[in-house]
């Protein structure tokens, strides 16, 4: 990690009406760093990956991604992003390299370049006899791997990753755990939301959104000490009680 910002976010906000999703937000992420967004349902953690990722314009505030302006170059920002929803981004009536290899095209990469990497990939995930199988055929676990791996396949600065490993076992998690480790080593930035509290310990720095606001943003370590707590699940808890935004 470096001290490289390549999201800045400053006094963002989204409003719906008159109620704030996002109100008045700032920090940093560096190059390298897995950063970790949590909050409860409804804290506003989606809504603010919307705007970072594009697919949002945000109501007020400041924000650049990879360089980008969030307001006015969206489209430029989700060509510098890789992106793993939930429901994994992948097309389950499509075979495992009909995927890589649509994937592939929409981002822009030549025909050579998709065989090389798709290659690459199916060997680094050990999926080379599952190539002609279809995405819903794959376990679970499986499908998350891939959908992180063709959230990369671009080369991307940034991967935003939205709850990448709900409903799967602790070891598949701790396994994707693993590719995001070896995406950070090669200057990734990892942007993960997450609500296992066991897996802000991951994170190099975590933030703690609680209705709409920052509420707690700082390493897992300092968190504990802030808040006098022995876990991550301790921290969350006693920062939901909080009001107002404090760690920023």
């Amino acid at each position: 990690m470096t001290h490289e910002a390549v999201i800045s976010v400053q006094n963002l906000m989204k409003t719906f009406g008159s109620f704030h999703a996002v109100n008045d937000i700032s920090f940093d992420v560096y190059r390298g760093e897995i950063f970790g967004f949590l909050g409860a349902n409804g804290a506003g953690k989606t809504t603010a990956m919307k705007m970072l990722t594009g697919l949002w314009k945000p109501t007020s505030g400041k924000a650049t991604v990879a360089g980008c302006d969030v307001f006015t170059q969206a489209e430029s920002v989700k060509r510098s992003i890789g992106y793993m929803s939930q429901r994994f981004s992948l097309y389950a009536d499509l075979t495992v390299k009909e995927n890589i290899e649509l994937f592939g095209g929409i981002y822009g990469l030549s025909t050579r370049h998709i065989r090389e990497k798709r290659i690459e990939l199916l060997s680094r995930l050990a999926l080379t006899d599952s190539e002609h199988e279809l995405i819903s055929a794959l376990p679970l676990g499986w499908k998350q791997k891939l959908a992180f791996s063709v959230a990369m396949l671009h080369d991307p600065q940034i991967v935003f990753l939205d709850e990448p490993t709900g409903g799967v076992d602790p070891i598949t998690r701790r396994q994707f755990w693993d590719l995001i480790y070896e995406a950070a080593d090669l200057g990734k930035t990892i942007f993960v939301t997450t609500h296992y509290m066991d897996e802000a310990e991951y994170c190099d720095r975590i933030s703690m959104m609680v209705d709409g606001k920052i509420t707690a943003l700082g390493t897992p370590d300092d968190l504990k000490k802030q808040f006098l707590a022995k876990d991550m699940d301790e921290v969350f808890i006693k920062v939901a009680r909080h009001t107002q935004p404090i760690g920023q």
